[in-house]
C-alpha cells in the first residue's frame, strides 16, 4: 500500500515538473513579458485622404493567422476636427460597417445648439482592413494628428502555447493514472490535481484567445471635434495673418451676439435696475436740502502796546 502511494506521488511530481517547463513570468494568471516593436506619430495636413499607416504590411491579415508568423499588436490614435460633424460621424460609422469593424465604446459631448460637440470613439478594426479604414476616416474629416503603435507579442504567445501543451500533457498522465487508482484515497488525490490543472488549462486558453483577437483586430481611438473653421496647417506667414484677422473678426461678432442673448436674458433683472434707480433718484430730489450756518464773526486780535524803556520786569532774586 505505502509502495502505491509512493509510486503515486512520483508520478504526479513528475507530471507538475513536465507542466513547468516553458513556464512564463505571471501575474494572477495573465502574461506580461512583451516586445515593442515600433511605435511611431506623425502630424498630417489637415488634407481629407492623407491618412496612411506607416507601420502596418499589406500581407498583415496573412501573419495574423499564420502560426508561424510574428505575432503584433497593432494600435493607433487619431485627433480630427470638422465643420459639419453629424456628416463627419455618419462617415465614421459607414466606415466602420464597410471595413468589418465594430464600436468598443463610444461617447459624445456638447450640443448642437452651442456648436462645440466633441465624441471619442473606440473602434476594432480587422488587421486586413486597418489602412483602408485609416483611410476612409482621413476621408470623412480633417485630420490633425495620428499615433500608431505595434507590440510584439511573440514570445509570450509561444510561452502560453508551452505552458497548454504541458498541461494538457500532465492532464492525460494523471487520466490514466485515475483509471489505475486501487484505493479512494488515492483517486481523491488524483483528482484534487486534475481540477488544478483543468483550472490552469482554461485559464491559458483565455489568454491564448485574447492574444489571437488583440493580433487579429487593431484598436483605433477616436477623438472628433466640431470647429466653426478648420485648423490652418501648412501655410504661409501671411495666409496665417490673414487668418488672424479674419477669427478676430469672427470673434467680435461672436462676442457681440453673445452680450444681446445674456441681455435678452437678464431683461426682468435690468428693468428692475432701472426701476430701483429712477426711484432712488425721485427720492433724493425731494429731500430737504440742509441750511447753511452763518460762520461765526471773528474778534480782532488785541493791539499791541510798544514796550517802554525802564518797563521791563526786573527779576526776583
Amino acid at each position: 500500500m505505502k509502495k502505491r502511494i509512493v509510486r503515486i506521488t512520483a508520478a504526479l511530481c513528475a507530471a507538475a515538473l513536465l507542466a513547468g517547463c516553458g513556464s512564463i513570468s505571471s501575474k494572477d494568471g495573465g502574461y506580461y513579458t512583451t516586445e515593442a516593436a515600433a511605435q511611431e506619430s506623425y502630424n498630417y495636413d489637415s488634407v481629407a485622404g492623407s491618412v496612411d499607416s506607416g507601420l502596418v504590411p499589406e500581407n498583415a491579415a496573412e501573419a495574423a493567422t499564420d502560426e508561424t508568423a510574428q505575432k503584433i499588436i497593432y494600435n493607433a490614435s487619431l485627433s480630427m476636427e470638422s465643420t459639419d460633424f453629424d456628416t463627419t460621424r455618419e462617415a465614421l460609422m459607414t466606415a466602420v460597417e464597410a471595413n468589418g469593424a465594430w464600436l468598443e465604446s463610444t461617447s459624445l459631448y456638447g450640443t448642437e445648439k452651442d456648436h462645440d460637440r466633441t465624441a471619442d470613439y473606440t473602434v476594432r478594426v480587422p488587421v486586413g482592413s486597418y489602412r483602408a479604414f485609416l483611410a476612409a476616416v482621413g476621408d470623412a474629416g480633417s485630420v490633425l494628428n495620428i499615433s500608431e503603435s505595434a507590440e510584439n507579442i511573440t514570445s509570450s504567445y509561444i510561452d502560453v502555447q508551452a505552458r497548454l501543451s504541458a498541461l494538457e500533457t500532465q492532464r492525460d498522465r494523471l487520466n490514466a493514472l485515475a483509471d489505475q487508482a486501487e484505493t479512494t484515497a488515492d483517486l481523491l488525490e488524483i483528482e484534487s490535481q486534475l481540477s488544478d490543472v483543468q483550472y490552469q488549462l482554461e485559464n491559458y486558453t483565455r489568454q491564448l484567445r485574447s492574444m489571437d483577437q488583440q493580433v487579429s483586430y487593431s484598436t483605433v481611438d477616436i477623438y472628433l471635434r466640431e470647429v466653426a473653421t478648420l485648423t490652418p496647417t501648412g501655410v504661409t506667414f501671411g495666409e496665417r495673418i490673414a487668418d488672424a484677422f479674419g477669427g478676430g473678426w469672427d470673434a467680435f461678432v461672436g462676442f457681440l451676439q453673445g452680450l444681446v442673448i445674456a441681455l435678452v436674458y437678464l431683461w426682468p433683472v435690468l428693468l428692475i435696475a432701472v426701476a430701483v434707480v429712477f426711484i432712488l433718484r425721485k427720492v433724493w430730489k425731494k429731500r430737504p436740502k440742509k441750511e447753511k450756518l452763518p460762520k461765526p464773526a471773528q474778534t480782532p486780535p488785541p493791539a499791541e502796546y510798544p514796550v517802554k524803556l525802564g518797563d521791563e520786569p526786573k527779576p526776583k532774586y
